[in-house]
């Protein structure tokens, strides 16, 4: 059985200081931007990897380090819980700055993957702010935090490739593995030296077997999706096979030991709900970023009864995503300390089904595209914050670590299975002949049923979050208070 093991770190008191929240959140932020910047810097180097290492493998390079972050989780989230949060937060960090050291240097693919490997780690940081914050604040004030450090990363994200561009220009590849090297040193020291280590702690046991198979498994199914589709289906085979292997071994390994990683057995009732309900929403806020960034380079002058032009409005696109982001996670995480972060989480999936049918004319008029992306990041940055209140707030203060884990590795899984089921959607529809951009284009149809089966899932998703909003009450968890 886990028992739960409350410390005195000496470092947490009962401050009300709003000037200390303030700088908490900056770092705790920071943290999560070093992760946004392993998973989404590179891509904008991907031409330059791609001649470097004499490779066409887009695909291994672009998605190696969220495969990485599906394998590293499990067991950071379960160890979070039993050496602390910011110990494992800072020892996150630095394996991002190691792995980033490693990229910079890398003399072949191997060694590369095996950095990003290593920064993949990076992915955790955001349920690891998530858990911390939730056991170093009081309720109310622990819920409007997590909103704000897990949305505010994304207004970095509106500026950054505007400042990556030139780095690469200047210092090619490797000044982006630099930038992330320097930002996650900078961001374990922050955290070392500011933040409070959580005061409660779980006696349980690591269970290392348990978290590799897990570990092993999701990156393995993870990797057949994401591949499959460039790859082939058929040709990808072995690595799903590896993960259902795996996954199969874990869930025989989980049922016969007391204390495993995850255990599947206490997933039910309103956890359950919260994790059904953020599998489907970040599906299909995902999958639809996937779309607003192909339609943006469909000028309309091709008559396909779409498209926004050249590229010109991607920018604005992805930027108005990242403010309403922001917007989204932080005033959700301000509901949530008042009236619950059930009904924010509702809300959130309610506004990203208005702005999913409504992308339907979107696709066809730049201005109400801008407004629909800024409407799905709203969504979006709501149903992250209220997502990560919902569970942790269920678990108990011992498992928080664990629980923050599980959300992120559903949210991934989410996005990984949608987008590439949408991708496969305007596959299946191509126009023949026509491109646009160097890339095939789809008919208006097969962009509108993608659209449909986004806003579907959305709608699903509303399912469970009603059932949790209803049944919801009011914050009143008291247990540490530092805020």
């Amino acid at each position: 059985m886990t028992r739960s093991v409350s410390r005195s770190t000496g470092d947490v008191r009962p401050h009300r200081s709003s000037t200390r929240l303030v700088v908490w959140a900056a770092v705790l932020t920071s943290a999560n931007v070093v992760a946004d910047v392993v998973i989404g810097s590179p891509m904008m180097a991907m031409p330059q990897l791609l001649e470097h290492f004499d490779t066409d493998q887009a695909a291994w390079l672009n998605a190696s380090a969220m495969l990485a972050g599906a394998i590293w989780s499990p067991l950071l989230a379960k160890s979070a819980d039993v050496y602390g949060k910011r110990r494992v937060l800072v020892a996150t960090l630095l394996l991002a700055c190691a792995g980033a050291l490693v990229c910079l240097v890398a003399p072949n693919s191997w060694i590369f993957l095996g950095g990003r490997f290593l920064q993949g780690a990076a992915f955790a940081a955001v349920f690891l702010t998530v858990a911390l914050v939730m056991q170093i604040c009081t309720a109310r004030r622990a819920m409007a935090m997590v909103g704000l450090v897990t949305s505010s990363s994304s207004i970095v994200g509106i500026v950054e490739p505007f400042l990556t561009k030139p780095i690469i220009d200047a210092f090619g590849f490797r000044g982006v593995f630099a930038v992330a090297a320097v930002l996650a040193a900078v961001a374990a020291v922050g955290v070392r030296l500011v933040i409070p280590e959580s005061p409660v702690r779980s006696a349980a046991r690591i269970d290392v077997v348990g978290a590799l198979l897990l570990g092993v498994g999701l990156g393995a199914v993870l990797a057949y999706i994401s591949l499959g589709a460039d790859r082939g289906w058929l040709s990808m085979a072995p690595l799903l096979v590896v993960g259902l292997v795996a996954l199969s071994s874990w869930t025989f390994h989980v049922l016969r030991i007391a204390e495993p990683v995850i255990d599947i057995r206490a997933l039910a009732g309103p956890i359950l709900l919260a994790l059904v309900t953020l599998i489907l929403a970040a599906g299909s806020f995902r999958s639809m970023l996937q779309l607003v960034g192909l339609v943006a380079y469909v000028p309309s002058e091709l008559g396909l009864g779409y498209g926004l032009g050249d590229g010109e409005a991607i920018a604005t696109l992805f930027g108005a995503a990242n403010l309403g982001i922001a917007v989204g996670g932080i005033g959700a995480g301000w509901l949530a300390g008042r009236i619950g972060p059930a009904w924010p989480l509702l809300a959130g999936i309610v506004l990203g089904a208005a702005g999913t049918f409504a992308m339907v004319a979107g696709v066809s008029a730049p201005p109400l595209a801008i407004a629909c992306s800024g409407t799905l990041g709203i969504a979006a940055g709501a149903i992250g914050a209220s997502g990560y209140n919902v569970a942790t707030s269920l678990a108990a203060p011992e498992r928080q670590g664990t629980t923050a884990g599980l959300v992120s590795i559903v949210v991934a899984l989410g996005s990984v299975v949608f987008t590439i089921a949408g991708a496969e959607v305007l596959k299946a529809s191509r126009v023949p002949d026509v491109i646009a951009d160097g890339a095939p284009v789809s008919t208006a149809a097969g962009v509108h049923v993608y659209i449909a089966l986004a806003g579907l899932l959305f709608v699903l998703a509303t399912i469970p979050a009603f059932t949790l909003a209803r049944s919801s009450r009011r914050p009143t968890r008291t247990a540490q208070r530092t805020g």
